[in-house]
């Protein structure tokens, strides 16, 4: 195996357009079953002599535990196993980033859903009613749910051995006394988000005769779980193989451990298969969430709109577990002036402890929250300095060549500015002023709640900041390995990685990529299982950036075999060889043969990996460093609102896009996410929140927690530029998170623009609207 780290550079073939290669938009492999609901999820699993799992959970935010008695769900008719904290065969720890999880909770719960015991039975409606009879005596106790206060007032209670505070990250630059002209403020709040995926936790573990387990799951990353749930087992990793299935939705909520460790211990006791499905409510309390924020933010300006300082604190709610805490903090502080030139700069992040349900990875990890607060910042400025509010970015816009707050130069393309430039020059969408008035256009026209008395449109507009991949000095890292054979008088490639295709299209890009690097048409993706290197996490828009870079590297050992057999074979120099159309082309005598007859009986497979650059830890004291980040992207959004000012009803009349993407690998795929992450964007602008009080969730169903329908998405333009990074695999860059994280203030901004409101919570309900 070789580690490797190359720039971008022309591949072979890559100035022409290979049919399914890199730049066409080939379909997706899975996308027919899945439109035709045949496509098998991992709550469809299936085996022989199968049991169900269930978790009994605390009602509590905070309790001790003072007893669990098991003997009456033992006796219940149908149940094979029930279990607590003391039938963990390993360590009853476990966490990404922080070691601070129980498997199952011991002598304290920490919030309302935490497991606390576990039952295996023939039926799932026998494990429910069994996991109903385990008796827990708990002392409640007076929950921390302020993260404010857990961040600064010592007498609240220590949830963890080192208190409250799981990462505070200062970041000074410059003299953040400087004296402005122009100075605006305000404390801006965001609610709880959730990724509402529609596929639940489920998994099946079967045990094996070797003393070990086999998981079939639907996760982010195959390999982290599998260390956590093998130390929490107390076996080694060879004993404890893991299988990607069907994935219907990740979003970052499959980055924690849910029922993977519980699955595979009821497993091992019973000696039968056991499958796992949450139901929706309880899919609610058993993954984490988005970070709700409460910030403090300040910008300084010059009289012609030049910004002189920004001064921020931000509080970042964690939940009762760290989770991926420690990276939002270090990507909200990082990131938390925005794409704009700022010489002097105090951003103060706090990730807190609370009995609130635990907060972790999703969409935009980190840099969510602070866009919200620096976007709407932005247009107040302008408002302040009577700018246009698209010029005022414009002229503060960082570019190549920039320094961040951190001190970080950027050492690639950062066209903010012509993001901006493209997306005002997108025809505004006409206003429906005519007669007769469609009131189906109207906010809340199709419950015919207005014939247009009392609505007002808004323009809003955002541009955003976003790292890609893992930072701070972590090794990002994938694996591929790579086969090409002979099948059936034909070439074909098999490309086996650990990556989580969790509908993002990875599939369709490493079968682009071998199309590209190899010359052949067909191109066949091994299911993901442990049995190849770790690829990180689907998460951090990395995959294409960092497995598709595996993948390229193993089709270059592969190639290099082969031209190695074709050199020796013809006399050929290796360096003058492609491939094209499944045959082998010589630069100088053109086509030498056929791919099949050069491959004949043997196969050639390599396996390499793909790390990028180094990055370094931001500073403690000061959050310097000279990288923090590989790479950022950068995405713009206007939003054109209606809003019905005497029922606070909004309709987002068009969102449009504009989004740099590096290299578009797959064209039709990049719109598609987009379009996605705009609409997730959109859900956490209007209607999305987790309403969370005395830390217990209020409306843990879709029926309660609404998110975006076909009827609320809007039509979306999008201006699509591809400015290469030269330090990334064929220049791209990560797509799928900035759009999600734009949207949401162009949106806030063109109902503030309607209503003339400052409105600075998200999501904007009805109320904050007609309050006044």
């Amino acid at each position: 195996m070789v580690n490797q780290t190359s720039p971008a550079r022309s591949p072979q073939a890559l100035d022409e357009l290979i049919a399914g290669g890199i730049g066409d938009s080939p379909p997706r492999p899975d996308g027919t079953l899945k439109v035709r609901g045949e496509y098998a999820y991992s709550s469809d699993l299936w085996a022989e002599d199968m049991l169900w799992g269930a978790t009994l959970r605390s009602p509590h935010p905070y309790a001790r535990i003072r007893s669990v008695d098991i003997g009456p769900a033992l006796r219940h008719p149908g149940v094979y196993a029930v279990l607590t904290h003391e039938d963990i065969p390993g360590e009853n720890i476990y966490g990404l980033k922080v070691a601070d999880t129980p498997v199952l909770a011991a002598d304290v719960v920490r919030y309302k859903g935490e497991p606390v015991a576990l039952v295996a039975a023939d039926h799932p409606e026998t494990a429910r009613r069994a996991m109903e009879k385990i008796v827990v005596g708990y002392e409640v106790l007076e929950p921390v749910t302020d993260p404010e206060r857990a961040a600064h007032d010592d007498t609240l209670p220590k949830l963890h051995p080192d208190g409250n505070v799981v990462r505070y990250q200062p970041i000074i630059r410059g003299n953040p006394d400087a004296e402005a002209d122009v100075v605006v403020s305000d404390v801006y709040t965001m609610g709880m988000q959730d990724q509402a995926f529609l596929g639940p936790e489920s998994g099946l573990a079967v045990p094996a005769e070797d003393g070990g387990v086999d998981l079939y799951l639907a996760t982010q990353w195959l390999h982290v779980d599998q260390r956590q749930t093998a130390r929490a087992l107390g076996l080694p990793l060879e004993k404890v193989r893991f299988t990607m299935s069907g994935v219907g939705g990740a979003f970052g909520g499959r980055e924690d451990l849910s029922m993977q460790i519980h699955c595979c211990m009821l497993a091992l006791r019973t000696g039968r298969p056991v499958k796992m499905v949450y139901n929706r409510e309880e899919s609610f309390y058993g993954h984490v969430h988005r970070h709700p924020a409460k910030m403090y933010y300040e910008h300084g300006a010059t009289k012609d709109g030049r910004l002189v300082y920004v001064k921020a604190r931000m509080y970042f709610d964690g939940g009762a577990y760290a989770s991926k805490t420690p990276v939002v903090v270090s990507n909200a502080t990082s990131l938390g002036v925005g794409p704009y030139r700022v010489p002097n700069a105090k951003i103060e992040g706090w990730g807190l402890y609370t009995n609130n349900p635990p907060c972790g990875a999703m969409r935009g990890l980190g840099a969510v929250q602070p866009a919200f607060a620096y976007e709407l910042q932005m247009d107040k400025l302008a408002k302040a300095l009577d700018m246009d509010p698209v010029t005022v970015r414009q002229i503060n816009a960082i570019e190549e060549g920039a320094t961040m707050p951190t001190g970080q130069v950027l050492d690639y393309p950062a066209p903010v500015a012509e993001l901006l430039e493209r997306l005002r020059a997108i025809p505004l969408p006409l206003e429906n002023r005519t007669e007769p008035l469609d009131v189906r256009d109207m906010p809340g026209g199709i419950s015919n709640t207005t014939h247009g008395e009392g609505v007002v449109r808004g323009i809003g507009y955002s541009v955003i900041i976003k790292n890609i991949s893992y930072a701070e000095g972590a090794d990002d890292y994938s694996t591929a390995r790579v086969r090409l054979e002979a099948i059936g008088g034909q070439p074909v490639a098999m490309v086996h990685t650990a990556a989580a295709e969790v509908g993002q299209g990875l599939v369709t890009v490493q079968q682009q990529i071998a199309r590209t690097e190899l010359g052949v048409e067909r191109v066949n993706i091994h299911p993901n299982d442990t049995n190849v290197g770790d690829a990180g996490s689907s998460s951090a828009s990395r995959q294409t950036y960092i497995t598709g870079g595996a993948v390229r590297n193993a089709c270059e050992a592969v190639r290099d075999a082969l031209f190695a057999r074709v050199a020796e074979r013809f006399g050929e120099d290796p360096a003058d060889l492609s491939l094209a159309g499944g045959k082998v082309v010589s630069a100088t005598t053109g086509v030498l043969a056929d791919l099949v007859d050069v491959l004949g009986d043997e196969a050639i497979e390599e396996t390499r990996e793909y790390h990028h650059r180094e990055t370094y830890a931001m500073d403690p004291v000061t959050g310097q460093s000279p990288r923090v980040h590989v790479q950022h992207a950068f995405a713009a959004h206007r939003a054109v609102v209606d809003v019905d000012r005497d029922l606070g009803l909004v309709k987002v009349v068009q969102l449009d896009c504009a989004q740099d993407v590096g290299k578009a690998v797959n064209p039709d795929a990049v719109v598609g996410q987009i379009h996605g992450g705009s609409t997730q964007g959109l859900g956490l602008a209007v209607m999305e929140e987790i309403q969370v009080k005395d830390g217990r969730i209020r409306n843990a169903s879709f029926t309660d927690y609404l998110i975006p329908t076909i009827m609320d998405t809007p039509p979306m333009k999008v201006d699509v530029i591809e400015r290469a990074d030269p330090n990334a695999p064929y220049g791209v860059r990560g797509v799928g998170e900035p759009p999600t994280i734009s949207a949401t203030p162009a949106i806030v901004n063109a109902i503030r623009d309607a209503t003339g409101l400052n409105l600075t919570h998200t999501p904007v309900s009805p109320e904050h609207i007609v309050a006044d």
